[in-house]
């Protein structure tokens, strides 16, 4: 496994004010522990980036200038509105004791699952905790889907290894190639017959009588206004006749 070495500082004061001004400068405040005692030390935030913003798993070489130390990080923190580094936590490796860590699955290859069928490959797990001596430690679990078909899964039990130690139940799937919804639905095609249209036609048809109706009556009721009007007329006529026959 890769190792990265950090330059450390053997920290000579302890304390929040310490690591607040550690913090100010650019330094993260840490703590090594598992060797004969525990080391407090600080080492530059820079040097973090090779080890913590990366999916790969690494081993640590803590660089104190007169020696140097081998081993873990196993807890970081960060602040919670800057993302920056505020403490890590490494545990002293040894060559003939087993340490726990968590290693990354690196999956290769196409499933015929996925490319054929339309099934979509699901991974359950990207990291598989395992118990080993260090130089046992493998930098990545490789699985090659290259034969998985629709239905098939790799469990912990099909990645057991003579090396390392896996601490995950043996029918614990790490990853599988499932049917997809998109591939369940089943489009059933829409028939449409040419009586339909036809009645369609013939509603649209008596629509248009319809509107002849009315145009007819709305003309018939101009015709009953003039009339009227015509009537009207000739009544205030007979009415001018009478009265000039009583003058006379």
């Amino acid at each position: 496994m890769k190792s990265i070495e950090i330059k450390s500082s053997i920290r000579e004061k302890i304390g929040k004010v310490d690591s607040k001004s550690l913090r100010k400068n650019g330094s993260v405040p840490c703590v090594l522990y598992g060797g004969k005692e525990t080391i407090h030390f600080s080492a530059t935030e820079i040097n973090f980036k090779d080890l913590v913003y990366t999916a790969a798993a690494h081993t640590v070489t803590l660089d104190f200038g007169d020696k140097k130390i081998n081993a873990i990080l196993q807890d970081i923190q960060f602040h919670p509105v800057s993302d920056r580094i505020i403490h890590a936590d490494f545990y002293e490796i040894h060559e003939d004791k087993d340490i726990t860590m968590d290693i990354p699955v690196i999956i290769s290859g196409s499933a015929p699952g996925v490319l054929n069928d339309g099934g979509m490959l699901s991974r359950n797990k990207r990291k598989i905790r395992i118990k080993a001596i260090p130089s046992n430690l493998p930098d990545s679990i490789d699985i090659d889907i290259s034969s998985m078909e629709l239905g098939d899964k790799v469990t912990m039990a099909d990645i057991q290894s003579d090396k390392y130690e896996i601490l995950h139940p043996e029918n614990t799937v790490v990853c599988q190639v499932r049917t997809s919804r998109a591939s369940m639905i089943i489009e059933e095609p829409v028939i449409e017959t040419e009586g339909e249209e036809g009645e369609e036609g013939v509603e649209g048809a008596e629509g248009v009588e319809g509107a002849e109706g009315v145009e007819g009556t709305e003309g018939g009721g101009e015709g009953k206004k003039d009339e009227g009007g015509a009537e009207g007329k000739k009544e205030e006529g007979a009415k001018g006749e009478d009265s000039s026959d009583s003058k006379g």
